[in-house]
């Protein structure tokens, strides 16, 4: 399959379209339920919000776009942390992950992420990517017991 991707831009809601936010949030939950779908609807839908109002506010985001400003997926960055990396279920595996992490690794010289145990796709991925595992916690930031492995590429 092709990269569907036209642009990668950053993430501006006071110059951006006015939905941004909804829209991101959207795909995010979108993702989520296939990523974390151990979490349950009801704690994503509750983080829904969050993202919204506190993640990508504090957070640099960049966005792969199509052609018609459709947003494919998204890449946060808290320095060097992969605040968050999501891709659109129905993108998934079409090189949009990739892409936005070659479009946060130009930027960065290193890049750090936490991922889920639970979420073997991401793991694959993350490791094909050239991650490695630095250390793992037993729960997750709610603390639930939901194992988080810190990850690092150099």
């Amino acid at each position: 399959m092709t990269n569907p991707i036209q642009t990668i831009r950053a993430y501006d809601p006071a110059n951006n379209r006015a939905s941004d936010p909804k829209a991101l949030s959207a795909l995010w939950l979108a993702a989520s339920l296939g990523a974390h779908g151990f979490l349950g609807r009801a704690q994503l839908e509750e983080q829904q919000t969050l993202i919204e109002t506190r993640y990508l506010p504090m957070a640099e985001t960049f966005v792969a776009e199509a052609a018609d400003g459709h947003p494919l997926g998204f890449i946060s960055l808290l320095g060097d942390f992969i605040g968050g990396l999501f891709v659109a279920p129905e993108a998934q595996g079409r090189g949009i992950g990739r892409a936005l992490l070659d479009h946060a690794r130009a930027r960065r010289n290193a890049l750090e992420l936490e991922v889920y145990a639970e979420n073997a796709g991401a793991l694959r991925f993350y490791r094909r990517y050239g991650f490695r595992e630095v250390s793992r916690r037993a729960c997750d930031d709610e603390g639930l017991p939901h194992a988080n492995i810190h990850m690092r590429l150099d």
